[in-house]
């Protein structure tokens, strides 16, 4: 399956009857502009060895044992979600699929795995044609919480908190069909496994054919999803059922040439699939604490690249004591054409403040002299009044 799409911006009819549409290099030439084209096949949808390696969670600090365990423990929550929300297994395995690719994108400390495995598995339910509400997505994981943590079983309430988380699921959810380009389409082994034991004339053992599919869904944690076929991990868990249980099959030459896988690509899928096995379990509480340890310190390295504490206060020793950087535009030469003011002026204006300070202090000048010259007129002017009064009073009567 191939699918093409080129992404144009919109012509006019009449100028797009004009115009002629030329492949070139660099995109499809219309009219006088370029448009880009990209085009959305299976193939590209694995990936090379050469990307395999650094992650983006790599670069952000996390070793390859903490994100290989991220990636089981995220592929375990979607396998138990599907089961209490009875999806099909072939939806269950699509959300797993996608949760890896998304994680080859984006980085584990930067991306909560609990909300993007929520968002796969409810993406996934709509690929595959028996889509779940969202609301059953988070009851299912909130369970999963409280088994996790050993708690009693207590149902979800739908308060501001749940109201936070779906709009993080649908956010994410929209995330990971942007960084997948939207080709979320997952070729699963399931029936191939099923035909090409029809050809090695095996489909009849029900045993077989049930470990097979085993050894299929826990190859699904792993990333051989998003390196290998799906006709090559077919027959990597047809060799692996077989050799458990001691059934020989055509070796020379090798009956899985015939369907074009070849010996080391066998090998690897068959090794990588077995170290499961050998793993212990992930912890959830330890990886939560890592992955919010790495979080920490790549914002501390942000914060310390702006010239910032971790409390978000400049930092002194990046700043030089506060002390600000000349402009780009600042003059580097100082003007001498204005002239500097004259020393004597100064000396004189000087002597000038200094004498108005002395007679300010002095208790016969200034402000003391006022009031006390405002006491006299005010007594002098009540004396008058009275000799005034007294000379009424002497007037003689008529």
């Amino acid at each position: 399956m191939e699918a093409t799409m080129a992404t144009t911006a919109p012509v006019p009819a009449a100028a797009n009857s004009s115009t002629t549409a030329a492949t070139t290099n660099e995109g499809i030439l219309i009219g006088d502009k370029v448009y880009s084209e990209v085009s959305l096949t299976i193939d590209n949808s694995l990936i090379p060895e050469e990307k395999l390696s650094p992650t983006p969670s790599m670069l952000d600090g996390l070793d390859l044992h903490t994100e290989t365990d991220l990636r089981i423990l995220g592929c375990e929550l979607i396998q138990s979600a599907g089961i209490l929300l009875r999806l099909p297994q072939v939806a269950m395995a699509t959300g797993q699929v996608l949760f890896h690719r998304f994680f080859y994108s984006k980085s584990f400390v930067k991306h909560s795995f609990e909300i993007v495995a929520m968002a796969c598995i409810n993406l996934a339910s709509k690929i595959e044609e028996a889509p779940r509400r969202i609301r059953d997505v988070i009851n299912v994981f909130h369970h999963l919480r409280q088994i996790r943590g050993k708690r009693s079983a207590s149902p979800l309430i739908l308060d501001q908190n749940y109201i936070n988380t779906k709009n993080q699921v649908i956010k994410a959810e929209r995330r990971v069909l942007k960084e997948l380009g939207f080709c979320v389409h997952v070729k699963h082994p399931h029936k191939i496994i099923v035909m090409y034991l029809q050809v090695l004339e095996c489909e009849k053992n029900q045993t077989l054919v049930q470990t097979a599919w085993n050894y299929m869904n826990d190859s699904l944690r792993t990333n051989v999803f998003v390196r290998f076929q799906a006709e090559t991990i077919a027959c990597a868990c047809i060799y692996l059922a077989t050799r458990a249980l001691q059934i020989p099959l055509p070796a020379r030459p090798h009956w899985y040439l015939l369907f074009g896988a070849t010996e080391d690509e066998i090998k690897d899928i068959c090794i990588t699939t077995l170290k499961l096995y050998t793993r212990k379990k992930p912890n959830y509480d330890f990886l939560e604490r890592e992955v919010e340890k790495r979080k920490v310190a790549l914002q501390e390295a942000k914060l310390k690249a702006k010239g910032l504490n971790p409390d978000g206060t400049p930092a002194l020793s990046t700043l030089g004591g506060f002390s600000p950087a000349s402009k780009p535009g600042s003059p580097s030469v100082m003007k001498t054409d204005e002239k500097s003011p004259n020393p004597q002026l100064l000396k004189a204006v000087k002597k000038e403040a200094e004498d108005r300070g002395q007679g300010s202090k002095s208790p016969h000048n200034g402000l003391r002299k006022e009031s006390k010259l405002g006491r006299n007129s005010r007594s002098g002017s009540r004396s008058r009044s009275r000799t005034r009064s007294r000379s009424r009073s002497r007037s003689p009567r008529r």
